[in-house]
């Protein structure tokens, strides 16, 4: 099914727009803004990682204000308990009540997720992949859109629990926040310091741009992008590959295959398109898989990368041609 001209070039304003105002909060970090949009039209999830003072929160926050959408914020420490995120049973004047917990939003900024213990991190696994929560043995729908944008510290920081491999791969695409360049980090330092007293956040100039009925309109409208036969072939290519690649005791399972053709159709309609070309399907391929994967023990006394790792990959595989 084609889209409509038309659509795919308010599409494509609507997009501009909204990247243009977390612009107004976040310097830099182009490919990080890009990719967490993308996430957002393919109804996936985000893990941010980077050094504390990057903009993994600053990302999140300007997303949050962008969007007419209900937003909550839940810091993740070493105490935080599961109902602490969706909820509970209470007994309230002789009755049981049900309180929901800050889940129940359609944009979740989960703080510094990795300094909680795995027992907490996992009550997110059904809310991520279901949109729901069970209490008391009741399935609760969430509001639609929902996303969980995830920040954490690298994992070899102080204090820190390694993510579940079960709630990695539940993350559409994991994104490396690293240091500015020179001019862009001046002008972070300048906008945060100008005219502000303290540590406030620089979401002034952020406005709504999008309402909840557009968003969905634009899932919608993702979920029509054509993937033809030989992009979709390309996207199961890589992901297989790495399951043998030198380097890597563990490769993607099938969900990598299924993030690649999902951002894939989220980039056509970025880029104004209702199909799938082979760039598309590599241009993200290495956020998609760099949390799907894990180096081997000799890799990593070699001092080798993932992310390398997967770009050299990428550039064997054959693409098909247009």
């Amino acid at each position: 099914m084609s889209i409509d001209a038309t659509d795919l070039h308010q599409a494509r304003l609507d997009l501009s727009s909204l990247r243009d105002q977390i612009a107004r909060a976040l310097v830099g970090q182009t490919a990080a803004v890009e990719q967490t949009v993308m996430a957002l039209l393919a109804s996936g999830h985000v893990l941010l990682e980077g050094v504390p003072g990057l903009g993994k929160t600053l990302l999140a926050r300007a997303l949050g204000q962008a969007l007419a959408l209900d937003f909550a914020r839940v810091q993740f420490t070493p105490d935080l308990m599961p109902s602490d995120i969706t909820g509970q049973t209470v007994l309230e004047g002789g009755e049981l009540r049900v309180r929901q917990g800050p889940v129940f939003t359609h944009l979740l900024l989960a703080d510094e997720v990795n300094r909680a213990p795995a027992k907490t991190q996992s009550a997110l696994l059904e809310v991520m992949q279901e949109g729901q929560v069970t209490l008391e043995g009741r399935s609760m729908a969430l509001p639609r859109p929902f996303m969980v944008l995830a920040t954490q510290n690298p994992v070899d920081a102080e204090g820190t629990y390694l993510l579940p491999e079960a709630q990695r791969d539940r993350f559409l695409l994991k994104i490396d926040l690293d240091y500015p360049d020179a001019r862009d980090e001046a002008a972070v330092v300048h906008r945060a310091t100008a005219g502000s007293a303290g540590d406030a956040l620089p979401l002034n100039d952020v406005q709504p741009c999008l309402s909840r009925d557009r968003v969905l309109a634009l899932q919608n409208m993702v979920a029509q992008v054509t993937v033809d036969a030989a992009a979709l072939d390309y996207a199961v290519r890589i992901v297989r590959g790495t399951r043998q690649l030198p380097g890597l005791s563990s490769g993607a399972g099938t969900r990598g295959a299924i993030a690649l053709v999902r951002l894939a159709r989220a980039a056509a309609l970025m880029g104004g398109r209702d199909f799938v070309i082979p760039d598309d399907v590599k241009q993200h391929a290495v956020a998609a898989l760099r949390h799907r994967v894990q180096l081997s023990a000799d890799a990593q006394l070699d001092g080798l990368r993932v992310d390398s790792l997967l770009a050299d990959w990428l550039e064997q595989v054959e693409a098909p041609r247009q």
